[in-house]
């Protein structure tokens, strides 16, 4: 936790501490970096190399803490009444710290198949760095026979979770001063059109939500998180951007939204505008795509993760997270990790001690799993 991998910041201090450690026990490791080199995804095998083996995925980068109100420091983990405070213990530095931890006792036993840890970069952001990480594997001829994404799930098995689709509107107008507004065309007016019609689509996907899909909440949702716009408050605004999302139930067009608003803005919201300035105009730009998850029943990971955490059966969550690319590149893969997400990306960020236990026996049941 006293690593500061906010995701604007470099990881490569704490995968240098990762590398050290790993190698005090006769491990090597392989890094994938960023186009920068400031930045890497972490690979490391105990065991023998062959097939079959098993992945312990985890993402290293947090989320920032910046106007958060924090009652302790958020990079000093901190222990009170039976939890552990500090940005990343459920999101998900926990996880990652259970499967250091127990190094020496995968390093002791008489593997049979080798447990694999792929350390990940930027997942907050997009999911940008485990899509280096995977072609990786291929040259490497890595063929896992499953991988386990430790996403905060209360360390109940998750087999399905919805996509995310991230988008940059951008409405420009012209500048005039406000006291002759006719003279300018005021994108923030227009934008909030736009914005209108995402609130509007937001309202239809809830009244068609499926209660038995088994997401919460079961239907796709759509967020705008960031508006810019405007220089003061005598200038009609020239350009107004905003930032929105869509999260897509699996085997749903994620398309289908971004189609709507693209006609809505073209057919209804443009034409009003260059009818007072033909220079006007709107743009859509996508930024980032998390693929859905989608169940696969009987999988090798999903039969192997319910019987280490002694559950009957898997659950879906709303959230999106990196298995949906391991998943996409032909690896059975689901979420099982310490934490409820309802603590991440939070003020205070917490896990409790007996989530952290229950990861622990988890980890040696795959120990003794790949032993046998």
């Amino acid at each position: 936790m006293a690593f500061d991998t906010t995701s604007a910041y470099s990881n490569l201090p704490l995968l240098d501490f990762v590398i050290a450690h790993l190698a005090d026990h006769g491990i090597e490791s392989a890094l994938v970096h960023d186009e920068t080199g400031k930045k890497a995804n972490l690979w490391a095998t105990i065991g023998p190399e062959r097939d079959g083996g098993v992945v312990l995925s985890g993402h290293t980068d947090v989320v920032p803490v910046a106007d958060q109100d924090w009652a302790t420091d958020p990079f000093k983990l901190a222990e009170r009444d039976g939890r552990l405070y500090g940005r990343g213990t459920a999101d998900m530095k926990s996880f990652l710290a259970v499967a250091l931890a127990l190094v020496p006792e995968f390093r002791a036993a008489p593997l049979k198949r080798p447990v694999h840890f792929a350390f990940s970069y930027d997942e907050e952001v997009g999911c940008i760095g485990v899509r280096r990480l995977i072609p990786f594997l291929g040259e490497r001829g890595v063929r896992p026979a499953a991988v386990i994404v430790g996403e905060p799930t209360s360390m109940q098995v998750v087999t399905a979770h919805k996509g995310i689709r991230t988008f940059k509107t951008t409405v420009t107008g012209v500048e005039a001063h406000s006291s002759r507004s006719e003279l300018g065309l005021n994108a923030i007016m227009y934008a909030a059109k736009l914005i209108a019609f995402l609130r509007k689509a937001a309202s239809e996907f809830k009244l068609h939500g499926d209660p038995a899909s088994g997401y919460e909440p079961p239907y796709p949702t759509v967020n705008v998180g960031v508006i810019e716009g405007g220089t003061a408050l005598n200038i009609v605004p020239k350009t107004c951007s905003f930032l929105w999302e869509v999260r897509t139930l699996p085997g749903s067009d994620d398309g289908e939204l971004l189609r709507r608003f693209e006609t809505f803005a073209r057919d209804e919201v443009l034409p009003a505008m260059r009818a007072e300035a033909a220079q006007a105009s709107i743009v859509t730009t996508p930024s980032h795509s998390v693929p859905a998850l989608a169940d696969e029943p009987n999988s090798a990971a999903t039969t192997l993760a319910l019987a280490l955490a002694g559950k009957n059966e898997a659950r879906r969550v709303s959230y999106g997270s990196e298995a949906g690319l391991f998943r996409g590149a032909g690896l059975s893969t689901v979420l099982c990790g310490p934490g409820d997400i309802a603590d991440a990306h939070r003020p205070n960020e917490s896990v409790a001690i007996e989530q952290v236990d229950a990861c622990v026996r988890f980890q040696r049941g795959l120990v003794h799993h790949l032993a046998s």
